[in-house]
């Protein structure tokens, strides 16, 4: 088992679950914590060179900057609609990323084989 993808893997799902506790919960620390999970997330694909890195770290940044706008319309503007719909558009990136992930993780394992 390689433990970096170990830690790679937990960040990515911590990000998405963490942006759906938000949908689910509402508030500004779940939002926050989403926000810092997927920084983490975004911050641990700099500098991966595999085949789909630069969709995987395309989409983690898609996903930042949609959550960094809906802290600002939560906390500053008090605009909880705003912020849920950003919200929704970073949960779409991080399930996009899950889903460049497997596929990444496909090819290894049929490159391996062979």
């Amino acid at each position: 088992m390689e433990w970096g993808k170990v830690i790679y893997m937990f960040f990515q799902l911590m990000s998405l679950t963490s942006v759906a506790g938000f949908l689910y919960d509402h508030n500004g620390i779940a939002l926050f914590i989403a926000l810092s999970l997927n920084l983490v997330s975004t911050f641990l694909k700099i500098g991966v060179q595999n085949t789909l890195a630069a969709e995987l770290f395309a989409t983690s940044l898609v996903a930042d900057l949609h959550l960094m706008p809906a802290f600002f319309y939560l906390v500053v503007e008090k605009d909880e609609k705003a912020a849920y719909a950003m919200a929704i558009g970073a949960l779409v990136a991080n399930i996009v990323t899950i889903i460049l992930t497997i596929i990444e993780a496909s090819k290894t394992n049929t490159d391996d084989e062979f």
